[in-house]
């Protein structure tokens, strides 16, 4: 990661964290969200104006970052995330990006836990950082959350930061997981629901407590599979799907043939 240039700018601006990179990326794609997605947006009010936080989210699509970084983006906040390094190397858009405050992490590798420092800092000057916790889209056949990674609680509880958890549903329709085919009409309802911020005290000075990583990890995504069983009127399964026990690719497209 040492060619990327990550910003430490506190935040400013309305919605907080906004600078001009973020809001000429904004001015492009919010019209084309608006253009497929008919907001259903409910929670806004537990995002918090000001300081640092974390958001969680569950991971069904390409299309989930822009939705959610819209909807916060409306409630407030100009979020920072965490994103796989291939975005970064895009031409024009990378650059767009990184300006934007946002940071490459490059997968599965030795480097990987660099991107959980930046994320640190991140906080530590109040910004609002954006995680999908499962590191990749989900690979449940049926789009419920899978057993997510531990970067997460490790986060939140070295920075002793809130969680938001957050579901989305509905972006996976409009561009299917996995795929890169739009669908324009008619427009689908995108659902995000926010839950109440939680409270990962009961697990701080435990960061390097593998079981204590695994049980927060599972708190979190526990909140964020509740709230989805709300938005699709659904039961989870009792089983949660577990990419350490699939023989499925950890990261990428796991429908192309191999």
């Amino acid at each position: 990661m040492a060619e990327y240039k990550v910003s430490y700018a506190p935040p400013v601006g309305k919605p907080l964290g906004t600078n001009f990179a973020f809001k000429l990326g904004t001015k492009v794609v919010i019209p084309i969200l608006n253009c497929v997605g008919k907001k259903q947006w409910r929670g806004g009010e537990n995002i918090p104006k000001s300081g640092k936080i974390i958001i969680a989210s569950n991971h069904i699509s390409y299309l989930d970052v822009l939705f959610l970084t819209h909807f916060l983006y409306r409630n407030g906040r100009a979020p920072r995330y965490i994103g796989k390094e291939g975005v970064f190397k895009t031409p024009l858009i990378g650059k767009i990006v990184l300006a934007a405050g946002m940071v490459p992490v490059i997968r599965e590798s030795k480097d990987a836990a660099k991107a959980l420092d930046h994320a640190v800092r991140l906080l530590e000057i109040g910004h609002c950082v954006g995680v999908y916790p499962e590191g990749t889209l989900t690979r449940d056949p049926n789009g419920w959350p899978m057993v997510a990674k531990t970067g997460l609680a490790r986060l939140a509880i070295t920075t002793k930061t809130q969680v938001i958890p957050i579901a989305q549903w509905g972006s996976q329709i409009v561009m299917p997981t996995y795929e890169k085919k739009v669908k324009f009409f008619p427009r689908t309802p995108i659902k995000i629901l926010v839950g109440k911020p939680l409270d990962l005290s009961p697990w701080y000075g435990k960061e390097n407590d593998a079981a204590a990583l695994i049980e927060a990890t599972a708190f979190v995504m526990k909140a964020i599979t509740d709230l989805l069983e709300e938005l699709r009127g659904e039961k989870r399964p009792i089983e949660i799907f577990d990419p350490h026990n699939s023989n499925l690719p950890r990261t990428g497209n796991f429908k192309k043939k191999r």
